[in-house]
């Protein structure tokens, strides 16, 4: 079968699987059974597939018309530039997520040796974007899972970021809370409600790690504790940033107590959506 063959073969199916963006995720599993870029699938157009590519792609297309996400087939996903391995272990870095870490770095522009701790690293997506930007920061990844924290290890060692940031094993800060003075704790915690499940994609709802997507009735049983534990880890004047869904502003904002916490914001993200809390401890 020629490559444009394949890739016409491949819509056709993803289409009928209701796959969104189905031409998108076609090239996707085809770049990464070939070993190939996107420009080479249009330059080679009548290229035959060997029979091992064949079976290969026929497999990941079968994956993913079950709604596998094309991230957990392929093993990869980018992040602030950088190239993440990711597995059903850890959630899967989003864009969104990126505005966490603009908004950190806004702030750590006047700390000399900022002090950082991500709590649910995950993938450590959040931690190493960080620890790659502010060369002298001191930087702790914190997830329940053991999991998850092998995934980050091991993109922490492919980044060449394994000296500088240290993985940690806790639930929330229940297992640090000897450990003071953090210029800021950060956060993409699980925020979504069990009363919300219905409209969380089914790609997330089925495959991705439901202790990383859902906090409770309302999604507020992570960030309630970690609103708490943070104030105590951190030193005067230091942050607590948390990404947040997109209707949680006020109920977040209400478990910030302003008589512990100072210079309350929430930032948008490209769409004007509220995706960042912030706040300064008093």
């Amino acid at each position: 079968m020629q490559l444009k063959q394949a890739l016409a073969s491949a819509v056709d199916r993803l289409e009928a699987a209701d796959v969104g963006s189905p031409r998108m995720n076609a090239e996707v599993l085809l770049i990464f059974v070939l070993g190939v870029n996107r420009a080479y699938l249009y330059a080679h157009p009548e290229r035959e597939l060997t029979a091992e590519e064949e079976i290969r792609y026929d497999e990941a297309l079968a994956q993913r018309s079950t709604g596998m996400p094309s991230q957990y087939i392929t093993g990869h996903q980018e992040f602030w530039g950088l190239d993440f391995v990711v597995s059903p272990a850890v959630l899967i870095p989003r864009p969104e997520t990126e505005h966490l870490v603009e908004t950190v770095l806004e702030l750590a522009r006047e700390v000399p040796r900022p002090k950082i701790m991500d709590v649910g690293t995950g993938s450590g997506c959040v931690a190493l974007a960080l620890a790659h930007e502010l060369k002298s920061a001191d930087v702790y990844a914190l997830d329940v899972s053991t999991a998850a924290l092998e995934i980050a290890h091991a993109n922490a060692a492919r980044l060449q970021l394994d000296r500088r940031v240290r993985f940690l094993q806790s639930d929330v800060l229940s297992a640090v809370t000897a450990i003071h003075d953090f210029d800021f704790v950060v956060s993409n915690p699980p925020y979504v409600g069990f009363d919300e499940a219905d409209k969380v994609q089914k790609s997330v709802r089925d495959f991705e790690p439901r202790v990383a997507v859902f906090a409770g009735e309302q999604g507020l049983d992570v960030i309630g504790p970690l609103v708490r534990q943070a104030h105590a880890v951190l030193k005067p004047g230091g942050w607590l940033a948390l990404e947040i869904g997109y209707s949680m502003r006020e109920a977040v904002l209400n478990l910030l107590d302003r008589t512990m916490w100072d210079d309350v914001r929430a930032v948008p993200d490209l769409q004007g959506i509220p995706r960042v809390v912030a706040a300064g401890k008093r």
